[in-house]
């Protein structure tokens, strides 16, 4: 392992482990106010917050386990850890949503007509207030390592905390139209709009995941740049194509078949192949790249000329 990839897996873990212990403090804030108040909303928020810590946790060993160099059993890394906690948070996140949805339909149909302590309803918004605050902290530094460190797993816990934001933001200002209004049946419409919101966010994380499990390509962007940087050179060979890519959390996987003149050495083709090695990896540092070289017999110069359609 470099040492710049150690340094990325130590930003990773630092900043996961941030998340676990916001997480944290969080979760407890959210349960004594809301069982306090007896808010379906804010007690849904509370069961969301769980769901967020046990996928912090997730990502957190999961971070430390793709940050483990290659071994005899995993030849290929362990990046794929990242990819199997994303689809595990992911189904946590429908979990949370079909239990907030069930306990704000039991408070509709067995309404309760006590009114809300005006204090604890405002103890209520603060702590939702706190809560998008410390989120938005959050989610922002974990978004920005993940793309940094192109890491599924730290991406998905930023999702997690920015529906966190949205549905802090809705609870809150559902608990400020009931104070207003005195209509507790507020409390149960914001805690089910919350659930719809996980929904859509549980939907795209296990789209994300279940993509990198199945060995989907880049998408079009990446493999569009790949192509471009390897047309940067085409003066250099005959032809290139077969070119293939998958991901495997922060680890991603380039191989092509590359053309070039017959005649040339050994030598040569060994060093072109390096150069081109190290100009993919200054764009996608974690790559691995597998270039298998043929010589040119004529019938390549046939052959589609990719460059020709790239950007």
């Amino acid at each position: 392992m470099t040492s710049q990839n150690y340094n990325l897996n130590k930003e990773k873990e630092k900043t996961a482990l941030l998340s676990v212990c916001s997480n944290s403090v969080l979760v407890i804030m959210k349960f004594i106010v809301g069982f306090a108040l007896g808010s379906v909303s804010i007690i849904s928020e509370a069961i969301h917050s769980g769901m967020d810590l046990l996928a912090s946790v997730i990502a957190f060993f999961s971070v430390r386990k793709s940050g483990e160099a290659p071994d005899e059993e995993h030849q290929f890394g362990h990046g794929k850890y990242e990819s199997v906690s994303g689809m595990i948070e992911a189904i946590l996140i429908f979990i949370a949503a079909i239990l907030i949805i069930n306990e704000a339909v039991q408070k509709i149909l067995t309404p309760s007509y006590e009114p809300m302590n005006p204090l604890l309803m405002w103890a209520g918004i603060a702590v939702m207030g706190i809560s998008a605050g410390v989120n938005t902290f959050v989610s922002t530094r974990l978004m920005k390592i993940a793309k940094k460190t192109e890491s599924i797993a730290l991406e998905s816990d930023a999702w997690h905390l920015r529906t966190d934001i949205y549905t802090s933001i809705g609870v809150m200002t559902g608990l400020f139209l009931i104070w207003l209004t005195g209509i507790h049946l507020l409390d149960s419409i914001v805690a089910i709009g919350v659930a719809l919101v996980i929904m859509k966010a549980a939907y795209d994380l296990t789209m994300k995941s279940y993509k990198d499990l199945i060995d989907f390509r880049l998408s079009e962007k990446e493999v569009s740049r790949i192509t471009s940087i390897i047309c940067e050179h085409q003066s250099e060979y005959v032809n290139f194509h077969g070119l293939r890519t998958r991901r495997a959390g922060p680890e991603i996987f380039i191989d092509l078949h590359l053309v070039l003149d017959k005649d040339i050495t050994v030598e040569q083709s060994h060093d072109f192949t390096e150069h081109l090695e190290r100009d993919l990896k200054l764009e996608f540092p974690r790559a691995c790249i597998t270039i298998h070289v043929e010589p040119n017999t004529g019938e390549h110069l046939l052959k589609t000329n990719l460059c020709n359609f790239s950007e």
